[in-house]
């Protein structure tokens, strides 16, 4: 990968002198001197935090970031924090979203008016972006759309979008679990599944759905007996599937959309009395693959953890340096991800990868 430090400055400076001394471009001039007095009255007193003091010849590039309700998105912030530095030639902007996509048009209404160079989105449900992104589009300010997917009318309104195949990790988990059955001599039994859902709208939520769904229609003997909302978070998983088993503890499976809910899944089972994973009673399978779902896999409390990749920052580099240089990237780009059981994992792997 060519870093932005090293790269012909040529058309970045050529965009610089088309600018005012003030570094925002002169059609939005005007509007961000008067951005304090704006932002005042929309923000709740919330500022965006920039990594850096504005300079010449740095390319803004601002991230709009669902929240900080797991493992993964910490990772996830981190990597584009690491990504785009001053010393690889940007100026990065951040704004946590807590969760809520008001916050995010919020933000991003406020990136707009600001004039940055690129606006980085991943957002927290699929629809009601058109009106702001429209915003975004005419002021000429590319959107990249990581993480989850958003609908649009118009497709040309992002520029490119970043992140994993959700449906095929559901793939991957059903799949596994074919397999594991049949080594156990099970394939022709009953197999109740306990689905923990993750933030309902969410693309990685969809997606995973639909690929135990789609598995559990193609088995005769499987049953899905409760789809519960865990919202990726281990507290609310810990409380709704706690609740569950007040009910029945007649469970084969837990199919849990994120690390964090498959702790929060475990420890009820645990304070059930109900043993899980490789030497229990009840399978548990995973998403996220992040340290401490790992962890968890290699000491044999989940069965299975089907990696997503968080690391989107150098991806989302690449799609700007081709932006750059006038061409036109890829619409979707996957990054790569794998899968894995305890048998697979030692303590120095899981340190090895960084998140």
């Amino acid at each position: 990968m060519i870093l932005a430090g090293n790269r012909d400055r040529n058309k970045i400076q050529s965009r610089i002198q088309t600018r005012d001394k003030t570094g925002i471009r002169p059609a939005v001039f005007m509007v961000a001197l008067m951005m304090p007095v704006l932002l005042a009255g929309c923000r709740n007193n919330a500022s965006i935090q920039t990594e850096t003091e504005s300079a010449d010849g740095l390319i803004s590039v601002a991230f709009s970031e669902v929240g900080a309700e797991s493992d993964w998105r910490v990772a996830n912030s981190e990597s584009m924090r690491t990504t785009f530095t001053t010393e690889n030639g940007y100026e990065f902007y951040f704004e946590d979203a807590k969760g809520k996509q008001e916050n995010q048009i919020t933000t991003l209404r406020s990136y707009i008016l600001q004039g940055v160079d690129y606006i980085v989105l991943d957002p927290v449900i699929e629809t009601g972006w058109d009106e702001v992104l429209e915003e975004a589009k005419n002021a000429g300010i590319p959107v990249i759309v990581v993480d989850r997917m958003i609908d649009v009318e118009d497709e040309t309104l992002y520029a490119a979008w970043v992140g994993s195949d959700f449906q095929k990790e559901g793939e991957t988990a059903v799949e596994w679990l074919e397999s594991y059955l049949e080594e156990q001599g099970r394939s022709d039994e009953e197999i109740r599944i306990l689905h923990v859902m993750g933030t309902l709208g969410a693309t990685s939520q969809i997606g995973r759905t639909v690929g135990l769904e789609n598995g559990t229609a193609a088995h005769e003997s499987w049953e899905i007996i409760a789809q519960v909302q865990g919202e990726y978070t281990q507290a609310k998983t810990y409380e709704v599937v706690s609740e569950f088993l007040e009910e029945t503890q007649d469970i084969d499976v837990i199919y849990c959309e994120n690390d964090n809910s498959a702790l929060g899944a475990i420890q009820a089972l645990e304070e059930a009395g109900i043993s899980c994973g490789t030497d229990g009673d009840v399978i548990i399978i995973s998403f996220d693959a992040t340290a401490v779902g790992l962890a968890a896999c290699m000491e044999g409390s989940i069965n299975l953890d089907v990696e997503c990749n968080p690391l989107h920052g150098p991806l989302v580099e690449e799609i700007i340096e081709q932006l750059e240089a006038g061409g036109t990237p890829s619409k979707l780009s996957y990054v790569e991800e794998t899968y894995f059981t305890p048998d697979m994992l030692t303590a120095e792997f899981i340190a090895s990868r960084g998140y």
